[in-house]
């Protein structure tokens, strides 16, 4: 596990991941899966590719993940915060 992504859900952030938020864990993911931290021109479509899916799986990860002792109206809050 690379130890500079963090937990992106509630109770350990007070509300909702920004989408910042969510492409910066994307982004370290890739980076420490491929080994690169700046991928060489011929890879920079893939790499990119890459984060927009993980970023894109962890949104739906995220909005469908239920915290057990949270009441629900807490967790839909926290979903619809900005």
């Amino acid at each position: 596990m690379c130890r500079s992504i963090k937990t992106l859900r509630p109770p350990a952030i007070p509300e909702k991941a920004t989408e910042e938020e969510v492409r910066a864990a994307a982004l370290q993911y890739v980076r420490k899966v491929s080994g690169f931290r700046v991928p060489a021109a011929h890879n920079r479509e893939v790499f990119d590719a890459a984060v927009a899916a993980i970023a894109e799986a962890t949104q739906v990860l995220l909005d469908g993940v239920h915290v057990r002792g949270r009441p629900p109206q807490q967790q839909e809050a926290a979903a619809v915060t900005p």
